[in-house]
């Protein structure tokens, strides 16, 4: 056995470039399919926090001349803060949705020869390589499924 050779094997692989592999490569297009809506959910939370803490000032007469016209106007811009506040999770869960369905294949792909398996899906394959069946069982409230 030549100690040597596996030594600088070793140290080779030390030194090697890590961005090369493919698990970096999954979570680089993990993290590349939510960032938009990461990006526009701070974005957006942020202006809407700003904009109601605005009409609050307003309101309460911090900003302005104090008069009813002030605390009615500070009502309607608390309010559009509010709006967009309550609007921001379900633009998130919609902007995901559209990134992950984006680069669903590449990701799967990835996954796949990383794993060199299916990943534990509906109809994919189990670790044992045989084919998994699944039944929805609508007996409950909610839609489930299990294996058969």
């Amino acid at each position: 056995m030549n100690t040597d050779k596996i030594y600088a094997e070793q140290l080779a692989n030390e030194y090697a470039p890590k961005d090369t592999s493919k698990v970096i490569a999954l979570r680089k297009l993990d993290a590349k399919a939510k960032l938009p809506a990461t990006v526009f959910t701070y974005s957006l939370g942020i202006i809407s926090a700003l904009v109601f803490g605005t009409g609050m000032c307003l309101a309460m007469g911090q900003i302005g001349s104090g008069t009813t016209a002030s605390l009615v106007l500070g009502c309607i811009v608390g309010l559009v803060g509010m709006l967009g506040m309550g609007v921001n999770y379900p633009f998130y869960k919609r902007i995901l949705d559209i990134g992950k369905k984006k680069y669903a294949f590449e990701i799967m792909e990835l996954a796949k020869e990383i794993s060199g398996q299916y990943p534990m899906t509906q109809g994919g394959l189990s670790r044992r390589s045989k084919p998994v069946r699944w039944r929805n069982c609508t007996s409950s409230r909610r839609n489930t499924w299990h294996r058969i």
